[in-house]
């Protein structure tokens, strides 16, 4: 954190943090801090969390596999309880004898209990931590036995991290113990070995698995944030904070510094691990002045919240327009300034502050009578800066209404390509609104063609029932006729027979014998029968006559 806002040089406390790069992308996926359960176990010490953002995961455990494979027995099976509470070289001795298969399925199962599938996620984690924080055989001389995979998920269960069981961390059996043990900070993006810097204040010796580098005093979490206001260094012992824990807790409030030299109060920062205050205006300044260049729009708002909360209660003057200017410049963000002139309005602002800080006023108000001369050139360095600050802020509203006006060049543009395009369009519909007038027009005549064919088809139809009638009702009159003139024709040659028969049988009886006449006799009872018979019906198409037989 920078001394005062009139110093010039770098922030003191931002090169340990520059040098905490992020050096993994699992920061995002890393579970959160669990909370006190309903069950009232406790957490052995704040250092254990994993994160800033951290809160134990809610999910459900797939606490052992219960099925058999790679040809194993139930009993040659590990569970995740086994592993938290049994013997370290039993369990170990157990496991190489298990398929990589199996072991993978371990990993998984505590990557469920840490990702969150489950009813009572959070009361089964604190189970397996109950056990693996409550027993005191769990040493360097017997983990040191532990399978790797054993290992890596007891200090999954310990820390509650899940990138140890991530195949890409490949962190060595003697960090994993030291990490385990408190004796190596359990961030992976820094691994250092603990006490940190080899400190040896109260809070670094007392706090298990405490690293000052990554670490904030106040919740014990680490994040992988830097280059950012989101954390406050100490001027002293160079630890850290979070800035939301330091307000919350108080730790940022009106004071005066030891360094200020008008006495007059300012917002301060109060290191819990050594009471060291330190003013914020300077530090704010600086983190600024390296950082703002490598910020996009949206850590830009984030910065400048921050500070805004930071200097929300501040009752100096150099304090409040600086909450003025940060909620200024956020709403106008908002409204579309780039970021670059934001960063630029920022930085304009702490070079003004800077020139009505105490110390620059050291030799005026509190300082007696300066030379006319040493005046003069104040008042000219004070016209030069004003002037190049306008002439700054004239080039960027110059480069603004240059962008504006190719912007609204460009928009006529585009307005009058759509509206060429609109023109089009309507052509476009005029002509395809024609064609279905048309299509419509040819429907239309096409149905009234239908319509008159259907009509006409049943007027043929209607006719050739007519007809077909006429045709039977002939038919049946013509049969009727014929067989009335074929009974008819029947009936005068029997007559004509008949009458022929009496003349053969008159003649016989007068001159004939017995013979001839029983043979006359025969023939005429033969015809006689012959006219009992029905008449068939006879085809009128056909010519064909029946006729008797002649006699002989």
């Amino acid at each position: 954190m920078g001394a005062s806002s009139g110093s010039n040089l770098p922030h003191q406390m931002l090169p340990p943090r520059q040098q905490l790069q992020t050096v993994l992308s699992l920061a995002s996926s890393e579970p959160p801090h669990l909370s006190r359960s309903s069950s009232g176990i406790v957490r052995e010490s704040p250092a254990e969390s994993a994160s800033s953002q951290e809160t134990w995961p809610t999910s459900k455990s797939i606490m052992a596999k219960k099925t058999e494979s790679g040809g194993k027995s139930v009993t040659d099976k590990v569970s995740l309880q086994d592993i938290a509470r049994e013997r370290v070289e039993l369990v170990s001795e157990r496991m190489l004898r298990l398929p990589e298969g199996y072991l993978e399925e371990l990993k998984n199962g505590l990557k469920s209990i840490l990702d969150g599938n489950g009813s009572q996620p959070v009361e089964e984690f604190m189970f397996l931590q109950k056990f693996v924080q409550t027993r005191s055989d769990l040493n360097s001389k017997t983990l040191v036995r532990a399978h790797r995979v054993q290992l890596e998920i007891l200090v999954v269960i310990k820390t509650g991290i899940q990138a140890f069981l991530h195949p890409n961390i490949n962190l060595s059996q003697t960090n994993l113990i030291e990490i385990f043990l408190h004796k190596r900070c359990r961030n992976i993006a820094c691994q250092n070995e603990l006490p940190a810097d080899d400190c040896r204040c109260e809070m670094c010796a007392n706090r298990k698995g405490f690293c000052n580098l990554c670490m904030c005093v106040i919740c014990s979490k680490f994040d992988f944030a830097v280059n950012t206001c989101r954390w406050i260094g100490c001027d002293v012992c160079s630890h850290w904070t979070h800035t939301d824990c330091a307000i919350r807790d108080g730790e940022i409030s009106m004071g005066v510094s030891a360094k200020s030299v008008s006495g007059m109060g300012e917002m301060l920062f109060k290191c819990r691990a050594c009471s060291h205050t330190s003013e914020l205006l300077g530090w704010v300044k600086d983190v600024f002045h390296h950082c703002v260049p490598n910020w996009d729009r949206e850590a830009l708002m984030k910065e400048l919240d921050f500070v805004r909360r930071i200097f929300r209660g501040s009752e100096d003057t150099r304090g409040r327009k600086l909450f003025w200017k940060c909620e200024e410049i956020i709403d106008k963000i908002k409204g579309g300034l780039a970021e670059a002139t934001a960063a630029k309005l920022i930085l304009m602002f702490f070079q003004e502050i800077e020139l009505d800080s105490p110390k620059s006023l050291e030799n005026g108000e509190g300082g007696g009578m300066i030379a006319p001369q040493d005046a003069c050139n104040r008042i000219a360095e004070v016209v030069k800066e004003t002037l190049r600050k306008m002439e700054i802020v004239g080039e960027e509203k110059s480069r603004m209404y240059k962008k504006a006006r190719m912007g609204l060049e460009e928009c006529e543009r585009e307005m009058e390509e759509k509206a060429k395009e609109v023109a089009e369009l309507k052509m476009e519909r005029q002509k395809k609104k024609q064609q279905i007038e048309e299509v419509e027009r040819i429907v239309r005549l096409k149905q009234a063609e239908a319509e008159m064919f259907q009509l006409k088809a049943n007027e043929a139809k209607m006719e050739a029932e007519r007809l077909e009638r006429i045709v039977k009702a002939k038919k049946e009159k013509t049969e009727e006729e014929y067989a009335s003139n074929y009974l008819k024709q029947r009936l005068s040659e029997a007559e004509a027979e008949k009458e022929y028969l009496f003349q053969k049988l008159k003649e016989q009886e007068s001159g004939g014998g017995e013979a001839s006449q029983s043979v006359m006799y025969s023939k005429i009872r033969e015809m006689l029968s012959g006219y009992n018979a029905p008449s068939p019906r006879v085809d009128p198409r056909s010519n064909q006559r029946n006729h008797f037989g002649s006699n002989p």
